[in-house]
């Protein structure tokens, strides 16, 4: 299970949502496993002024949270990583300088889905990899 959480200032996300979100799902499906048909992302677009860009960034400046089941290895989260900041600067124009990325783990037992908590759920994809 992965969830994505973006965040950007309005003027450039909204309209890069429906292609980002292409970007988020093809490096989730080939680099951590996910199944082609499970897509979460979601999209906070945020005015200039609840969102402040830091010193060095353009206003394409975005973050996510990818919010996860805990197992993958350390090199599978670099891989995704770095998909990303290649795929967010060839698809999208967003540089990796303006890109901060977060992986926030948590124990399956932690989630509940379905009515389930994940721990009890069965997978049809890896997690442990």
């Amino acid at each position: 299970m992965s969830q994505f959480k973006v965040y950007g200032q309005r003027q450039v996300l909204t309209p890069l949502r429906t292609e980002m979100s292409d970007v988020l799902h093809a490096a989730a499906v080939e680099v951590l496993g996910l199944p082609a048909d499970k897509r979460f992302h979601r999209f906070f677009p945020m005015d200039p002024e609840d969102f402040p860009t830091p010193a060095g960034r353009s206003d394409r400046y975005t973050v996510i949270e990818v919010l996860m089941f805990e197992g993958r290895t350390t090199a599978t989260k670099k891989a995704l990583y770095q998909r990303l900041y290649r795929d967010f600067a060839a698809h999208l124009s967003i540089e990796p300088v303006d890109l901060e990325l977060t992986l926030l783990e948590t124990p399956r037992h932690d989630w509940a889905i379905r009515g389930q908590a994940g721990d009890d759920l069965t997978l049809t994809y890896m997690v442990e990899q």
